[in-house]
C-alpha cells in the first residue's frame, strides 16, 4: 500500500491527536466564542480519558457482536440451521431498530448505572449489520467455487475455513465497520446512565445549556468516527 494512499489517514489521525492535546488548554478560545459562559471548558473528566473509555466499550460491544453475530450468520447458511435464518434476521432487526435509550432504561434496574448498560446497547446494535453481511457474503459465493472445492475433497468444516470464510470475509468486514462505526455515535447515549464516553460533555451541554461542551464533546466524537471508518477501508483494501 503506497504512502499516498495511507496519508488521509496520517492526516486524520494527527487531527485527532492534536485535538486530544489542545483541547485542555483551549479554554480561552471557548470563552471567546462563548463569552456567555462561566465554565467553557468540559473538566469533569480528561478528555483522553473519555476518548479511552468511549473506544473500549465500543470495540469490547462490536467485538463480542461480531464473534456471535458470524457465528450466527454461518449457522443459518448450513443446512442445519437454514429454517431459523428469519427469526434470527426478524430477532436482530427488532434489536436494531429498539430505541437505545430504551434499551438503557431496560438495563439500568439489571446491571446498575455506568458501562454496563451501554454495552448491552451497543452489541444490540451491531449485530443486525454483522449477521446480514455474514449471510449476504456467504451466500454470494460463486457455486462453481464450491463444487470445486468439494471436487477437490473439502470437508464442510475445511471448505467453510479456507474457502467460504476467506471469499465472503470482505463482506462481512464492511458488516463488521458499519457495525463499529453506529456504535461510535450510539456510545454518547451511554452517558446519559453514567457511562463514561465522549457524550459526557455532550449530555452535561445540553442539561446544563452549554453548548461549547456540546462542540467539544462533537468534534471528538465525530473525528473518531472518521478515524475508525478511514482505517477500515485501509483495512479492507491491504
Amino acid at each position: 500500500m503506497s504512502v499516498a494512499t495511507r496519508r488521509p489517514l496520517f492526516i486524520i489521525a494527527a487531527l485527532f491527536g492534536a485535538l486530544l492535546l489542545l483541547l485542555p488548554f483551549s479554554g480561552p478560545l471557548f470563552h471567546m466564542l462563548f463569552p456567555t459562559l462561566d465554565r467553557p471548558l468540559y473538566s469533569r473528566a480528561s478528555f483522553l480519558e473519555l476518548t479511552l473509555s468511549h473506544v473500549a466499550l465500543v470495540m469490547a460491544a462490536t467485538a463480542a457482536a461480531t464473534l456471535i453475530g458470524v457465528a450466527a450468520g454461518i449457522f443459518v447458511t448450513r443446512a442445519a440451521g437454514r429454517r431459523a435464518r428469519p427469526l434470527l434476521l426478524a430477532v436482530a432487526a427488532i434489536g436494531q431498530t429498539f430505541p437505545p435509550v430504551a434499551v438503557l432504561a431496560i438495563m439500568v434496574p439489571i446491571l446498575g448505572y455506568g458501562g454496563g448498560p451501554t454495552l448491552v446497547a451497543l452489541f444490540t446494535y451491531a449485530l443486525l449489520p454483522i449477521i446480514a453481511n455474514t449471510i449476504t457474503g456467504l451466500e454470494g459465493i460463486d457455486h462453481n467455487v464450491r463444487d470445486a472445492a468439494d471436487g477437490m475433497g473439502f470437508t464442510p468444516t475445511a471448505r467453510l475455513v479456507q474457502v467460504d470464510l476467506p471469499l465472503a470475509a470482505p463482506v462481512i468486514i464492511a458488516g463488521i465497520r458499519t457495525a463499529t462505526i453506529i456504535n461510535v455515535g450510539t456510545a454518547t447515549i451511554g452517558s446519559t446512565v453514567g457511562a463514561l464516553t465522549l457524550g459526557s460533555p455532550i449530555i452535561e451541554g445540553l442539561s446544563g445549556s452549554n453548548p461549547a461542551y456540546i462542540v467539544q464533546g462533537a468534534l471528538l466524537a465525530g473525528l473518531l468516527a472518521v478515524l475508525i471508518d478511514r482505517s477500515f477501508e485501509l483495512f479492507a483494501a491491504a
